[in-house]
């Protein structure tokens, strides 16, 4: 199993991470992803250690915490091997105070957390969201405090726009405070919109990208085709999991499958696999979240690893996915020589 280091932080952590949603299902939201038991979500952990992957992720709002009881249960008796990432910041009840990054809720999400999971810290915190009614300082001095108390090891933070991120940066550099290693965010083949401005700042920074749904939320698994209804099992038959994910036009998504079904036939590999291989090839790209409902999806996923796509298969995967850039970014691509961007200007060299 690769392993790269977590943004600018010492840590390393393996390419892939096991994603908890599936685990649960007790709400209507995440009965769209899966509904696995502690003895399912046992055997998914032996898998994956076996194979490397020691990296697990969470939030406390998954299955309305009901994916950390169960991660805990599943990796009870061998914490030492395992590396914990976990997210809080959206509401957990009606009060007005459970939710957000203020230091009052901060402070109960984390320890709520660590209860569930069954341990007393946590190697990844990360907040879900940017919490714009609560001072960055009140923030980031919290988690901080969390970090020199042990129950924290490492800070990160998701679905955060560029600025949210930089500023929160500039805040901690200002301050002397523990810094973002880590951004979980939104990227694939049918996703690429992290690339404009994400990218460039986690290079700049050193914030490793922690990819969440790297299969477009369940379009790239190769079953939605041209004419032909999505699979019985999909997350897309829920129709409040599917509105609530990235939107994706039909015929977008279809051209991109044609293209990964030229490389599929090319090298021999799942569609799948060719889509999670080429995020790995991509920068910034500390560590990728694959999900799984059962056994069969997980060792699918796995078979990611080992090998590359080659040079003219990434063009071809790249030229398919490709999206007329927002502005300012297609006025840029006309400066690449002074202002060169990590995925445009080898191309135009």
């Amino acid at each position: 199993m690769e392993h790269r280091y977590l943004g600018g932080s010492g840590f390393k952590v393996p390419v892939f991470s096991l994603g908890t949603a599936t685990f649960g299902g007790t709400t209507d939201f995440f009965k769209g992803f899966g509904s696995s038991s502690v003895k399912e979500a046992t055997r998914m952990v032996d898998i994956c250690l076996d194979a490397g992957v020691s990296m697990f992720d969470s939030a406390d709002i998954y299955s309305a915490g009901a994916s950390e009881e169960i991660l805990g249960a599943a990796i009870e008796g061998r914490r030492d091997k395992v590396i914990i990432s976990t997210k809080g910041t959206f509401a957990t009840s009606e009060s007005p105070n459970d939710v957000g990054s203020s230091r009052h809720y901060l402070i109960r999400a984390v320890e709520a957390s660590l209860r569930r999971l069954k341990t007393d810290y946590i190697d990844l915190y990360q907040l879900h969201g940017f919490d714009a009614q609560t001072p960055i300082e009140e923030t980031l001095l919290t988690l901080n405090d969390l970090v020199r108390a042990g129950k924290i090891r490492y800070i990160g933070c998701s679905n955060f726009s560029g600025w949210h991120l930089m500023k929160s940066l500039a805040i901690s550099d200002k301050l002397g405070l523990s810094r973002y290693v880590a951004h979980q965010a939104y990227y694939s083949l049918v996703g690429r919109d992290y690339e404009w401005e994400l990218l460039p700042l986690a290079l700049d920074q050193k914030v490793g990208a922690v990819v969440w749904s790297p299969l477009g939320w369940g379009k790239l698994t190769g079953k939605i085709r041209r004419g032909q209804p999505p699979p019985p099992n999909s997350r897309m038959n829920t129709k409040l999991t599917a509105d609530l994910g990235p939107q994706v036009e039909d015929e977008y998504l279809f051209r991109v499958v044609d293209a990964l079904d030229v490389v599929a036939k090319e090298t021999g590999k799942t569609i799948p696999q060719i889509a999670l291989n080429w995020l790995l090839q991509r920068p910034s790209v500390s560590n990728i979240i694959i999900g799984a409902r059962n056994e069969e999806q997980l060792k699918q996923n796995l078979g990611a690893i080992g090998w590359q796509l080659s040079a003219a298969q990434v063009a071809t995967l790249d030229a398919a996915s490709a999206r007329p850039a927002p502005y300012p970014y297609w006025h840029q691509h006309f400066f690449l020589e002074r202002n060169p961007h990590p995925t445009l200007a080898k191309a135009a060299s």
